[in-house]
Order: C-alpha cells, then structure tokens, then sequence
C-alpha cells in the first residue's frame, strides 16, 4: 500500500472519527462495551477540530486518492510520576484494509517526530492486555511495559 503521513487538517475530523470504532477491534473484555473504547477519544478529537485542544497532535496516513487509512493523536504534557515533558499516544488506528501494511509502524514513528520536535523526553501509551496484534507492534517499536492496572468489576 502507498501511503503519505502527514498533519491532519480540521476539516478531516469527521473522516478521522470514522475510524475510532476500529479501536475495539480485538477481543474486549466482556463488561466493556465497544464504545467505552473510544467515545473518550472522539470527545478530544472534537475538541482539537474546535480548535479547543492546543497540546493536542493528529496525525494521518493518506493513501492513493487522498484516502485516509491510519491516524494518530498525541497529547503533550507532563510525565505521570517525574513530570517531564511527555507525549501520550490517546490514539493509534488504522482501517482493516491498512493492518499489516506498516501504516501504524508510519504512524508511531511520525508520532514519536512529532513528540521530540515539542521536547517530550517520554512517549506513552495504554493498551489492553488482549490486543496482541496492537502489543506486538509496540514491542517492535522498543516499547515496554512499566505499570500495570488491575480492574475488578463489582457486581
């Protein structure tokens, strides 16, 4: 697959939240609903269309006829436990048709450009522990696991 990454342009807000549903693509854990995957995503990403989200980077993979096939949005900000400057990964997805085609390797690595430019000494992300595809991409990307978060749902 051909394909460019570059900034996202406002206006492909609506293109770009098309793919967000993508994000429960893998096998969730039951007491989730597919949407809890993304909603939170989709309200930052509006607010970054508003102009409403000034720390707040999106990313896009275009292939042939202006299409867009992957996105990434980062968020720069201070380090959870040292407060350095960071960048968070809030999202990485890309369409079924782009997996396995180094779209979201592109798109991380265009991230972590992005993150150095704006003096991030860290970049993080979340991932839940049943997405091997998306774990597997991040440990070839020399990404590694520090904190785990447990859940226990309360019936």
């Amino acid at each position: 697959m051909n394909f460019e990454i570059r900034e996202a342009q406002r206006h492909e807000g609506e293109s770009i939240l098309s793919l967000l549903p993508r994000l429960a693509s893998f096998d969730i854990p039951t007491w989730r609903s597919p949407q809890e995957l993304w909603q939170g995503d989709a309200e930052t990403l509006k607010q970054w269309m508003a102009g409403e989200a000034p720390h707040c980077h999106v990313l896009v993979a275009v292939a042939d006829a202006n299409q867009i096939v992957g996105t990434v949005m980062l968020r720069i900000g201070p380090e959870l436990l040292n407060r350095e400057p960071s960048s968070h990964i809030e999202v990485l997805v890309v369409t079924a048709e782009a997996e396995g085609t180094g779209v979201g390797q592109a798109l991380m690595v265009a991230a972590e450009r992005v993150s150095r430019e704006h003096g991030a000494r860290t970049v993080t992300l979340h991932v839940f522990e049943q997405n091997w595809r998306a774990r597997s991409v991040y440990q070839r990307l020399g990404y590694s696991s520090e904190i785990m978060r447990f859940i226990k749902v309360l019936e």
